[in-house]
């Protein structure tokens, strides 16, 4: 074998290597994919969709009210949940008659197709956790039956559904 096809081999090798070595550091720190599992996002999000999360915004930035969010589950340590943030520190949520309120004024979300039929009493978020709830009120459980979630459970914000191609859209 010469030595010039000996390089190129080298270069080939050295070349995979980096790749894998970058899609690790990447799957890692900065983005991953997870798929979405049940009704509880609905209608935004459908079981089988992949959503790209970003890992790395809330390490510049707190989580803001809207943003959907992936985190390990407060309940079931093994899984993964995704829900829309309400409630950021400092806010009071409550619910009445189907309604979500922060700091007493209606949160307005177009977003919502189906309304829970729950009231929750005001509910001050301290430093450090978030209030989520999914948008599929009747089938989500969320803040509103395990309470507040920790920052330490959230994962990243998706920002993206990625699959399938024909539901490609961001998510805001």
């Amino acid at each position: 074998m010469t030595n010039q096809r000996r390089r190129g081999y080298l270069e080939f090798i050295e070349t995979v290597i980096l790749a894998v070595v970058l899609a690790f550091l990447i799957r890692t720190f900065v983005f991953e994919s997870y798929q979405v599992e049940g009704i509880s996002m609905l209608p935004t999000l459908h079981t089988g969709e992949r959503v790209l999360v970003n890992k790395l915004i809330y390490d510049f930035e707190p989580p803001k009210t809207g943003q959907i969010i992936v985190f390990r589950s407060p309940v079931i340590k093994s899984q993964d949940w995704i829900k829309r943030v309400i409630g950021v520190p400092g806010d009071t949520i409550s619910v009445e008659n189907n309604v979500v309120y922060i700091n007493g004024k209606r949160y307005h979300e177009p977003f919502l197709k189906y309304r829970g039929s729950m009231n929750v009493p005001p509910t001050k978020v301290p430093p450090g956790y978030l209030w989520v709830e999914g948008d599929n009120r009747p089938k989500s459980f969320d803040s509103r039956y395990f309470g507040l979630l920790p920052m330490k459970n959230v994962k990243g914000e998706a920002f993206v559904v990625w699959w399938p191609l024909s539901d490609f859209h961001l998510l805001h």
